[in-house]
């Protein structure tokens, strides 16, 4: 077996049957180890310490030049699927979502490194987010997740429109209600303002920093509240069913391949008897 192909069944996971190769495994390992060094950077009392920034320093140079390394690997590989041979089939591959999203885990870094950590190129490191899609790979839930959102997007999007529709008319309803005719003048000044609060309350989080204080607005606010509990819940519902019925119809499908694949071996076996 050559070496391209060997690179191909360690770093394609559908070149396996199941589970994760060593080599994506330790890649999975250090994207989480990313961000946990991620979240020390921000730390004041680390950053004061020489010897954490050296390490930051260290742990940042090696994991751009590890995923630098995989893409590269990834890319060259990708011909020993036919779909990707040759340049326009290598074209191909680099345009594909988790290709773009393995070149964002390292390019921004490069940059930073390249041309210094000046502050506005620190906004640059935010795009370290995108080495969470490289776990998204490995794991089916992932693909289960996204099938459910195409799945029930029109509907989604339908339940999306009504809670949308709803904060604006609660927003507006409290604006002329405590904005103008009540005595909250600048908690309620404006419908941009009043979104505000028709966000907080609608979505059930009350902040309390805005509230109406007129008897006709705490009605107006209450039978908002018992109207926006299942509006905006409605969403939720939506992608639970849809999620639901993704991973009962994987399942079965599995099921039915397993039970295919015994068939066909009983039948292989009489064959041979």
């Amino acid at each position: 077996m050559g070496l391209k192909r060997q690179l191909y069944i360690a770093l394609a996971p559908e070149a396996r049957r199941s589970g994760l190769s060593v080599t994506n495994a330790c890649i999975v390992g250090l994207v989480i180890l990313s961000f946990l060094f991620l979240a020390l950077e921000t730390e004041p009392a680390l950053q004061a310490v020489p010897g954490w920034r050296q390490a930051f320093h260290i742990f940042n140079i090696t994991v751009v030049v590890i995923f630098a390394l995989e893409y590269a690997a990834r890319v060259w590989c990708a011909g020993v699927d036919p779909l990707y041979r040759g340049l326009g089939g290598r074209l191909r591959y680099m345009a594909k979502f988790y290709s773009i999203a393995d070149l964002l885990a390292f390019l921004p870094e490069l940059i930073l490194m390249a041309m210094g950590s000046g502050t506005t190129l620190l906004v640059l490191r935010v795009l370290r987010l995108a080495r969470l899609i490289k776990i998204a790979r490995f794991i089916p839930a992932f693909d289960a997740l996204g099938a459910a959102v195409r799945r029930a997007s029109s509907l989604l999007l339908t339940s999306l429109a009504l809670a949308v529709t709803l904060v604006y008319v609660a927003a507006v309803l409290l604006y002329f209600v405590e904005g103008i005719g009540g005595v909250q003048q600048e908690a309620f000044a404006s419908i941009p303002r009043a979104i505000w609060w028709s966000v907080a309350t609608l979505t059930t989080v009350g902040y309390g920093d805005v509230y109406p204080v007129t008897p006709l607005g705490r009605f107006c606010a209450g039978i908002i509240a018992i109207v926006g509990i299942g509006v905006v819940a409605l969403p939720a519902g939506v992608f639970a069913s849809a999620f639901s019925d993704e991973l009962r119809e994987r399942e079965l499908s599995s099921l039915r391949t397993e039970l295919e694949q015994t068939r066909a071996d009983a039948a292989a076996e009489k064959l041979d008897e």
